[in-house]
């Protein structure tokens, strides 16, 4: 059973104490999910934060309401990124230049967040447009996208400055007055770090263990080939060897909650709910990644939250593809059309494998 008890969110510039030393603190984003969960850990002479929020002017006025307020004047020590998103690391650099505050993350999430800061383009690449093309986008779509100056880091993540410290998994690290074990896990976003208390019931979980949504799993033009559904199940069966029902767990978003193994076992079989319903689709017929909105969301996807919703299908595509559960079958208008695979395929497949 899942339970959350917390059940209001600490307001703009306010926290609320979870446990001994440990603060909850929110900061706003500008979409539909309107928040991100961070956390402050008192270290005795200075705090500890876990994720920092976004690099915008309203961000940094609410952390200096924190600053003079539930934090008391003293200063950042050390920031610990879960992972390399915006939300997370957008104010990373500014704790570092104006603390000298270290960062800790893992190597692979420093690398993706340092090299997406140094990455700016005023027009998607080539790349990117012929992903776009291939999953499916209606030409009208791709046609004004190609106009647009994309989506870049920079715009709400401060310089990340050269240096951090590797958080690695099984690690044992301590801050807050606690031990903490470091275990990582991908999908969502690659070797994403969350943090099990040794000395009580703590997890800090990022968006790795959320309690009532499914983060998003991408594909991007980076890597058009990634699995990221397969290595999301595989985290979350190995996490789920940690998971106890007493623990408090301190999500990236949403409220903190209680029954981590029923949550687990729910985003486990959320995706193979999702991935069945793929398969079984597209044995009745051809379709395109995006035309496979209707089957893994049942809802209807707007032009705001398409671009989430594209690489979220390439996800399921890509899993069910690699496993040799469907195939190309053909393209319309330069998008692949992916079909069901017979078992006699499947087992011509497996032979030629050998």
């Amino acid at each position: 059973m899942i339970a959350t008890p917390f059940q209001t969110p600490p307001a703009e510039g306010q926290a609320t104490e979870l446990a001994e030393g440990v603060l909850w603190l929110r900061l706003p984003l500008p979409m539909a999910l309107d928040h991100v969960n961070v956390y402050a850990l008192d270290d005795g002479d200075g705090w500890t934060i876990v994720d920092t929020g976004l690099d915008t002017r309203r961000g940094r006025q609410i952390w200096q309401a924190l600053r003079t307020g539930p934090l008391r004047g003293r200063p950042i020590r050390r920031v610990i990124g879960t992972h390399h998103h915006p939300d997370h690391i957008g104010l990373a650099g500014w704790f570092m230049a104006g603390d000298d505050a270290e960062l800790m993350m893992s190597r692979t999430a420093w690398l993706m967040a340092r090299m997406l800061v140094l990455d700016r383009q005023d027009r998607p690449t080539p790349q990117a447009l012929r992903f776009w093309k291939q999953a499916g986008m209606p030409a009208g779509m791709l046609e004004r996208r190609a106009a647009q100056a994309p989506y870049n880091s920079a715009d709400v993540v401060h310089p990340l400055p050269l240096g951090f410290t590797r958080l690695s998994e099984g690690q044992i690290v301590g801050f807050g007055g606690r031990r903490w074990r470091v275990a990582l896990g991908d999908g969502h976003a690659p070797r994403h770090a969350t943090f099990w208390s040794q000395d009580d019931g703590l997890v800090i979980g990022g968006d790795q263990l959320l309690p009532s949504i499914s983060p998003n799993l991408g594909v991007y033009p980076t890597e058009p080939q990634a699995d990221p559904v397969g290595e999301w199940l595989e985290s979350c069966t190995r996490l789920a060897g940690l998971a106890r029902d007493d623990q408090l767990v301190l999500p990236g978003h949403k409220l903190p909650f209680r029954g981590l193994p029923t949550r687990l076992r729910q985003l486990i079989d959320n995706h193979h709910g999702a991935l069945n319903r793929l398969e079984q689709a597209l044995q009745a017929g051809p379709r395109s990644a995006v035309d496979c909105f209707d089957i893994l969301f049942k809802r209807r996807i707007g032009e705001a939250e398409f671009g989430l919703a594209l690489v979220e299908a390439v996800a399921h595509v890509n899993h069910l593809h690699q496993r040799g559960r469907i195939a190309p079958v053909g393209e319309s208008d330069g998008a692949i059309l992916w079909g069901g695979v017979t078992a006699p395929a499947v087992s011509a497949i497996a032979e030629i494998s050998r």
